[in-house]
């Protein structure tokens, strides 16, 4: 079976996020630290795939126990989701011949980033270019689908990606702007009517924010995250033909980090999830 495991649920910074010193980063034990989101998949061959390169690689490899990983793939060029690639040259990982799937304009990013074209010079990474329309086969009953979506593009355009296996698909949202955005983007009515279009079992959606409260003097259209409360409130209850659901890319500010939280208890109330580091699901 193609297995994938969920390696961090939280934002860029992580959690706890360098420099806060608001309480909901400071006295955390251990447990409670959470890693920037990355997907690792295993295909039917026992062959490893990463989505998303961070800097807590170390651990997430060992939270995965990875197999052998023959590709990286990359949603787009914001820090959190990039800054890892260094760590597969080799000054640590040493790697050589991963594909690393990517579109146009980050490929383009990758090509003026000396570190990261020294590491292609090298041998390191094969660059393929994959985007929105297009897929591939990542490895045995494996196969990765880019989607095109709207979010900050200051340094490359943002994808997220469809894993299908061979019985279930999953869908990997850590980052768009707005639903009205995404939404007509896709010519789609809804966010149920988007998904279905989709065909997707299982979908981990942007959940940065709880509300725009948590960034002060900031308005919802500055914010380029779609709050969590705004997307349960055009879902409303979970329906029976309803892909299952959870909320990752987590705000080291959001209230969904405490699963005693009033609002965690709202999300799930409702049949909806708010993902957990190291969580698994087959395909």
């Amino acid at each position: 079976m193609v297995t994938v495991t969920l390696l961090g649920t939280a934002q860029d910074g992580g959690r706890p996020q360098a420099g806060c010193q608001l309480e909901c980063c400071n006295a955390l034990t251990p447990s409670d630290h959470r890693h920037p989101v990355s997907l690792g998949i295993v295909d039917l061959n026992g062959q490893g795939h990463l989505i998303e390169a961070t800097r807590s690689l170390a651990e997430q490899l060992n939270l995965w126990k990875h197999p052998p990983i023959r590709s990286v793939s990359l949603t787009h060029a914001h820090f959190g989701h990039v800054d890892g690639l260094g760590l597969f040259g080799k000054e640590t990982l040493n790697a050589k011949g991963l594909s690393l799937y990517l579109s146009t304009s980050m490929k383009t990013l990758v090509e003026a980033t000396p570190q990261w074209n020294l590491m292609v010079e090298e041998g390191v990474f094969e660059p393929h270019i994959l985007s929105g329309g297009q897929h591939v086969e990542l490895g045995q009953g494996c196969i990765l689908e880019p989607v095109e979506v709207p979010h900050r593009a200051e340094l490359s355009d943002m994808h997220a990606f469809i894993v299908r296996g061979p019985k279930r698909s999953l869908l990997f949202l850590p980052d768009h702007d707005r639903w009205e955005s995404t939404l007509a983007f896709h010519q789609s009515t809804s966010i149920r009517a988007w998904l279905s279009s989709m065909k997707v079992d299982i979908a981990l959606i942007d959940g940065t924010f709880w509300s725009t409260d948590e960034l002060s003097g900031r308005i919802q259209n500055e914010v380029p995250h779609p709050p969590v409360q705004e997307t349960i409130e055009r879902l409303g209850q979970r329906k029976n033909d309803d892909p299952e659901m959870h909320f990752i890319h987590l705000n080291h500010t959001n209230p969904l980090h405490d699963e005693d939280s009033i609002q965690h208890q709202e999300v799930t109330s409702l049949g909806w999830g708010v993902a957990q580091q190291g969580m698994t699901f087959t395909l």
